[in-house]
């Protein structure tokens, strides 16, 4: 179906600036974000993650948002993706609070205004723990969760840890919905830091547009001049080394063999012009050919869960609830109105 096209100004509300025009020098900015705005207060849990072979203490972000309107008694989860900080679900929030709904919008560790832990591990499993962890200490028994992305593999291990605990799932441009390692060879850690560190504002822009279907660079903009002021930074080398880790988890850590495990009610949100496909670029040119669109994978995995189903936003990409935001947040409140 076709869906109508919302004003690229609300688009942006949704993930805030910066402060600065797109052609401003970039502005130091730590790892941890500090100084970035976020839609609403942040506060940290502390957590013990491990790192080259100890035990560090750190901490886990999140904004805990109460309903706006009569409250409904439920609570929706929200996951981030890989390159966004939990600030991207501005728009997200207020539609879900003012429907009645509380929401937990969490930074996993070395993401967002989390901490940054050089020599750790990323793990889809410890990011269910972690999330886990989080919602007993607010004392949320049940949530309702929209994964996004990245978001989307380590909710398969959140869900699948405590099935009892989810109502719904929103799968939404799930990436982990084919096996990456017999495509995607491993790279070298220092490589990658190297390559990340070389790629410019216009070579980043290039590679989001690209590889989420985007129709314009417009929605992603505020994560490009993020970007460019975490590089002016001398936190650079450890906001690159934290950030390659989850590359590594992407390949090695698969959950589509998972997938059919998961009893609990699912909604797949895919951009049919998603071609979000991490590790691509790294493959043999025989074998990237096999890396297919989200909406393609989506669709045939659907049928082997037992309560999936998949809607495709037509014309859209990855960055669905930024690009369409009333298409999406429709969608959303609709699946858990069900």
């Amino acid at each position: 179906m076709k869906l109508p096209l919302f004003f690229c100004a609300l688009a942006l509300a949704a993930a805030p600036m910066t402060g600065q025009a797109q052609t401003a020098a970039p502005q130091p900015i730590g790892a941890a974000l500090e100084r970035y705005p976020y839609p609403h207060p942040v506060a940290f849990l502390p957590v013990v993650v491990e790192a080259d072979g100890k035990r560090v203490e750190t901490r886990l972000a999140y904004m805990d948002v109460a309903p706006t309107s009569l409250a409904n008694g439920r609570t929706v989860l929200l996951l981030h993706g890989r390159n966004f900080p939990a600030s991207y679900w501005a728009q997200t929030i207020k539609v879900l609070t003012g429907a009645g709904y509380r929401v937990i919008a969490p930074d996993q560790v070395n993401f967002g205004k989390s901490g940054r832990v050089d020599g750790m591990a990323v793990s889809f499993d410890a990011m269910a723990q972690h999330t886990w962890a989080l919602l007993d200490h607010l004392r949320i028994e049940k949530v309702d969760v929209v994964a996004h992305s990245m978001g989307n593999m380590a909710g398969t291990r959140l869900v699948l840890a405590h099935p009892g605990r989810v109502g719904k799932l929103v799968m939404y441009a799930p990436i982990g919905l084919q096996d990456y390692r017999p495509l995607t060879p491993p790279t070298d850690p220092e490589a990658a830091v190297r390559a990340e560190s070389a790629k410019d504002a216009a070579a980043y822009r290039k590679e989001l547009v690209g590889s989420y279907g985007l129709a314009s660079s417009e929605v992603i903009e505020s994560f490009v001049a993020l970007r460019e002021d975490l590089r002016a930074s001398t936190d650079w080398p450890l906001y690159v080394r934290t950030f390659n880790a989850s590359a590594v988890a992407i390949r090695d850590q698969p959950v589509v063999q998972e997938l059919p495990r998961v009893v609990t009610p699912t909604l797949f949100l895919v951009g049919e012009t998603d071609r979000a496909a991490p590790g691509k670029a790294h493959a043999a040119e025989a074998d990237k050919g096999k890396y297919k669109p989200v909406a393609e994978l989506a669709q045939a995995i659907a049928p082997t869960m037992p309560a999936a189903q998949v809607q495709v936003f037509d014309g859209r990409g990855h960055l669905i609830h930024l690009e369409d935001p009333q298409a999406f947040h429709k969608a959303v409140l609709d699946f858990l109105a069900q």
